[in-house]
């Protein structure tokens, strides 16, 4: 098997540089940092490594735009006609960002141009959402009429992960913008390369200068200084629940609007009832799609006792046919993880995993594959619930299967990490499904389905896995303040206070 073989796509630029006012710039000191490509490790392009100098020059060029240029001020139809001709953009270009995206992440190629065309329906939506939006008018027949406004907040930081990049930064720049808002976007320092190519797409839809701005760099000191820049009143974080925590701190003196999906350890809770082979497909691919680099990952799957052996059989069975591969293969199912620190962190779950559970398929590198950042999609039996690989977030292709003997004991198992992002329930009882919906401590629940989101539906966690929500109104919120205004229609009814004295006093 040849290995080595990573494709690099066409158009590559000659260096990942930051885009701030309209121009791609270098960093004002002049630094940059390496960026790697996950199938071989090797350097294959420089970034410009952004610190706060830089951040305040995208600042200023973002407040610019926001107080003088025409964006806040356009009708939404006239920047719902803009955000669809970026999602055209962004459509005709899928095959080329799918390649970028594949080449930078280690994604599959039929995956990552999935997660292109969804990058361009998220652009579409709010597109749409922003001219059918109608606001809030209460009435007191005669007496009073009371009207929210919303408005446009400012500059927001945009802070993106490396999981999935294009997509879930659309997934921020779509709302911020539609609603009037300019940007500083940081995306993640391991795979930068498909953030450049916003620059471009923005320019040829007619987005402002100035309304989009890009700093590349690390998060302790372009991520910080974006945190801490007092012109940025709003900041929207995707990643890790500890830098989540980081960033919560340092918003703190300036008290921040803040929006954070953080980490997830989310449980699959298959009942005796359940459809079995619909439950393997779905907690197969909810764990290993995406080369297990999601936050909503189900890597908890907790089994009724009764189907518990079969359920595990074929699982491993299953998990053992996952074609991992080069992510340039539109055959692979599983590629090479982003980095060779995550590999080496996930790897290191893999070993502790092998003392806390009964490896059942995979454990460490697939066959052919002696370089690269690949992992054998790995599974472990019998894991009890204060394991380290059944509480602490992996974020690869490993999962953790449980048994549990009755509805209360699942319940208490699901309920069982800091973590409550998602939760995925399959039981063909109608009254059980609702009532442990409910019950489970997660802002997301799907039911006898694997993770298809509707846009309109809020999107977060609860407890260590987030703060607040996006997705349809919940993002509209987030990125507008909305203002009460309370008009008089009839007669004025005032307490009146100080006149009685008035008259005693002549």
């Amino acid at each position: 098997m040849e290995n080595n073989l990573s494709v690099r796509p066409a158009n590559l630029p000659d260096k990942i540089r930051h885009y701030i006012n309209g121009e791609f710039v270098d960093s004002i000191d002049g630094e940059t940092f390496d960026v790697l490509d996950p199938v071989t490790n090797e350097t294959y392009i420089q970034a410009a490594s952004g610190k706060k100098e830089d951040i305040e020059a995208a600042v200023a060029a973002a407040r610019t735009a926001f107080l003088e240029g025409p964006w806040p001020t356009m009708l939404p139809r006239e920047r719902s006609r803009v955000l669809h001709k970026i999602a055209h953009i962004v459509e005709s270009r899928d095959q080329q960002l799918a390649e970028m995206e594949s080449f930078d992440s280690g994604l599959p190629i039929a995956q990552a141009l999935g997660q292109a065309r969804r990058a361009a329906e998220n652009f579409r939506f709010f597109a749409d959402l922003i001219v059918a939006q109608s606001d809030d008018t209460f009435k007191v027949p005669g007496r009073q009429i009371n009207y929210v406004n919303r408005k446009p907040i400012g500059v927001a930081g945009l802070i993106t992960p490396w999981n999935t990049p294009f997509m879930l930064e659309s997934w921020k720049l779509g709302p911020a913008l539609a609603t009037g808002n300019t940007v500083v976007l940081k995306p993640a320092e391991f795979t930068p390369l498909s953030a450049s190519l916003w620059a471009g797409i923005f320019e040829e839809a007619g987005v402002p200068r100035g309304v989009f701005n890009l700093v590349n760099g690390f998060g302790e000191t372009a991520g910080d200084a974006l945190v801490k820049h007092p012109g940025v009143p709003l900041i929207s974080f995707t990643g890790e629940s500890r830098t989540g925590q980081i960033i919560f701190g340092n918003a703190a003196p300036f008290l921040k609007g803040l929006s954070m999906e953080l980490g997830g350890k989310s449980p699959a809770v298959v009942f005796a009832d359940a459809d079995i082979e619909a439950a393997v497909d779905a907690t197969i691919f909810g764990v290993f799609s995406l080369n297990g680099e999601r936050c909503t990952a189900g890597a908890r799957i907790l089994v009724q006792r009764d189907i518990y052996d079969d359920f595990v059989e074929r699982y491993a069975a299953q998990a053992k046919r996952v074609k991992v591969g080069l992510p340039s293969d539109p055959a692979t199912e599983v590629g090479a993880l982003v980095h060779p620190e995550h590999y080496d962190k996930v790897m290191s779950y893999v070993e502790i995993g092998k003392t806390e559970g009964r490896l059942v398929a995979g454990g460490g590198r697939p066959e052919g594959f002696e370089t690269g950042n690949f992992v054998a999609p790995t599974v472990f039996a019998d894991v009890s619930p204060d394991a380290r690989i059944f509480q602490e977030e992996i974020f690869g292709p490993v999962v953790a299967i449980t048994p549990f003997d009755t509805d209360e004991e699942a319940l208490a198992l699901a309920n069982n990490t800091k973590y409550g992002l998602a939760a995925y329930i399959w039981t063909n009882d109608l009254k059980r499904a609702h009532n442990f919906s409910q019950k489970v401590e997660a802002g997301m629940v799907w039911l006898n389905s694997n993770n298809v989101r509707d846009l309109r539906t809020p999107f977060g966690g609860v407890k260590a896995s987030g703060l607040g929500h996006e997705g349809g109104y919940r993002s509209i919120d987030f990125y507008t303040d909305q203002q009460a205004v309370h008009i008089t229609l009839g007669k004025v009814h005032n307490p009146t206070f100080g006149k009685a004295n008035a008259e005693n006093s002549h």
